[in-house]
């Protein structure tokens, strides 16, 4: 497995700009899977599967023996955003966009899949191109596919581009990497009335007013503390836009953030106790959505891919504390592999993850292949010229 070739590189490029044209949201990434496999089967994978959790595709790259399986992720998704570009290759459908660079980091994979040419000595190597990563529902969804088993790996590695850090910088953390998140949704009935007589009904209001000042208060500490907690209120609807009609219905809408998943466990309870309390005489119900658990990167793989970047002489740092944001990774090192998540400078002027006129970097796209066929390379070993 030897560095791309700069025509290799070129087509990479080309091939992001492609996927970035054609963004699609979680759960509905039909055409580029399809965009995907095709480019797979041409580059020479032994095997392919495809719908594995909604849209999922993988490619499996034998080794020359017997030997553990490498898995390397990636995201298939978009954005519900509508980018603001003046990129010849911006998103030809408005209100959609790669705006997280999961175009880049699919790409880099291909450029992973041509390095395999090259077979490994041993063991096998999987790319996965996982559906719905944004929603924090393609991870378990894969898991949960009958078919997992057969690519269950031993090892896991996926990149993250962050902007803020300089570009090609590889972020190193063994331990929490990201943090839990889950969205809470509380919605509340009482009874609606004429605005002229809101005593004859019941108002979801203060019960509402009083969340909206209690739920945010549960935050604690600074991440990176064992005790890291952030409640963020992110919406809320009370009644309708009317003057005629004391409101009888409302919802809160809190994004609740921790380290580890036991903290979240804690915030969990305490989130649910503060609705109990503040809503005597409403109905209630509380619904979940985007549950992320943390990713907590084992300490050997993170250990691989730290001596694999000093070996390339790629600049590298060590991160005092995860990110804020989730990803749904997590879940691989929970069902069983030795799994790192690294994060890779995207330039420290660049625009923010999520921002409208964010770009995923094209020179991230041959050091972050050339990264990962390391990693493959010092598992599984280099196949005999």
């Amino acid at each position: 497995m030897t560095l791309l070739a700069q025509e290799q590189v070129s087509e990479l490029i080309s091939l992001r700009h492609a996927l970035h044209r054609r963004p699609e949201l979680s759960g509905e990434e039909a055409e580029t899977a399809a965009f995907i496999a095709e480019e797979l089967i041409r580059l020479g994978a032994d095997q392919i599967w495809r719908g594995l959790g909604g849209h999922g595709v993988a490619a499996e790259f034998k080794g020359l023996e017997d030997g553990p399986t490498v898995l390397l992720r990636c995201e298939l998704d978009g954005l519900p955003i509508y980018e603001i570009s003046d990129h010849s290759y911006r998103s030809e459908l408005d209100g959609k966009g790669h705006l997280c660079g999961h175009d880049g980091h699919m790409v880099s994979m291909l450029g992973v899949a041509m390095g395999l040419a090259a077979r490994p000595a041993r063991g096998r190597v999987v790319l996965l191109f996982q559906p719905a990563e944004e929603t924090g529902t393609g991870a378990k969804a894969v898991i949960d596919d009958p078919r997992w088993p057969e690519i269950r790996p031993d090892f896991a590695f996926a990149y993250h581009n962050v902007p803020g850090r300089p570009l090609g910088e590889i972020g190193l953390r063994p331990g929490p990497g990201n943090c839990a998140s889950r969205g809470m949704q509380v919605l509340l009935w009482g009874k609606s009335s004429h605005a002229a007589a809101p005593e004859d009904g019941t108002s979801p209001g203060p019960g509402m007013a009083a969340l909206m000042e209690a739920l945010p208060r549960l935050g604690t500490g600074e991440v990176g503390d064992s005790d890291f907690a952030l409640s963020t209120l992110t919406h809320a609807k009370l009644g309708e836009p009317t003057f005629g009609i004391a409101p009888g219905h409302g919802e809160v809408f809190v994004t609740l953030r921790c380290m580890t998943d036991e903290r979240m466990e804690a915030l969990v309870s305490d989130a649910l106790a503060l609705v109990a309390t503040h809503t005597t005489g409403l109905s209630t119900d509380v619904l979940w959505h985007d549950v992320f658990l943390s990713v907590t990167n084992d300490a050997g793989a993170t250990e691989i891919a730290r001596q694999v970047a000093t070996d390339k002489g790629f600049a590298s740092y060590e991160m005092d504390a995860p990110m804020r944001w989730s990803e749904d990774f997590g879940r691989l090192g929970n069902d069983g592999a030795k799994a790192a998540l690294l994060y890779v400078g995207a330039g420290e002027t660049h625009p923010q993850l999520h921002n409208p006129d964010y770009d995923f970097p094209d020179a991230l796209i041959a050091l972050t292949a050339d990264l990962f066929c390391g990693i493959i390379a010092d598992i599984l070993g280099t196949a005999p010229a």
